[in-house]
C-alpha cells in the first residue's frame, strides 16, 4: 500500500498522490485558511458549522490544486484531491497523543462531526463530481478498542 498511484498513459490516467490532510483546513500549503483543531470544533457541538467549515475547505483545496496544475506543477503530497480527513478515532487514552485531531471521546458527537466533515468535503451526493475524496483515518485505534483483534497502539 502506497500513497501514490502511477500514471497509466494508455488509459489517459495521470499519476495520483493520495496523501493530503485537511483536519482543520488544507495542511502544509502557504496562504490557506486555518480552522480550529477538530477537538475545538467538537466543543461547538454544532455539526452544521463543521459542515460549513469543510465545505469551505474543499473549495480552497480545489482552488489550490487547480492553481498548481495551471502553473505546471503536478499532483503531489499535501496537494491532492484526496484528503485523510476526518479522524474518527474515539479519544479515550491520552497515551495515544493525538487527541487534538479527534472530536473527543463521545461516539455520538464524533459520528455527527464525522458525517458533517465528509459531506462538506465531498459535496452534494447528486453532483457530477465529488469536490474531494474524504478518507476517514485512524480506524485501527477504533478497532483496537472494540476488541476486533488489532493490537493496542503501545504494542505496535
Amino acid at each position: 500500500m502506497f500513497d501514490q498511484s502511477p500514471a497509466i498513459p494508455r488509459l489517459g490516467i495521470n499519476k495520483f498522490n493520495w496523501w493530503s490532510e485537511a483536519l482543520h483546513g488544507l495542511a502544509n500549503n502557504d496562504n490557506v485558511t486555518v480552522f480550529p483543531e477538530p477537538v475545538g470544533m467538537a466543543a461547538s457541538f454544532d455539526d452544521s458549522l463543521v459542515f460549513k467549515i469543510f465545505n469551505a475547505t474543499s473549495d480552497e483545496v480545489r482552488a489550490k490544486y487547480h492553481d498548481a496544475l495551471r502553473n505546471g506543477k503536478e499532483n503531489r503530497r499535501f496537494l491532492s484531491l484526496s484528503v485523510w480527513t476526518p479522524n474518527i478515532n474515539i479519544f479515550r487514552d491520552p497515551r495515544w497523543g493525538r487527541g487534538q485531531e479527534t472530536y473527543g471521546e463521545d461516539p455520538f458527537l464524533t459520528s455527527r462531526m464525522g458525517v458533517a466533515v465528509v459531506k462538506g468535503l465531498q459535496g452534494p451526493p447528486d453532483a457530477k463530481y465529488r469536490k474531494l475524496l474524504a478518507c476517514a483515518k485512524h480506524l485501527c485505534g477504533i478497532l483496537a478498542r472494540s476488541g476486533a483483534g488489532i493490537p493496542e497502539p503501545e504494542s505496535y
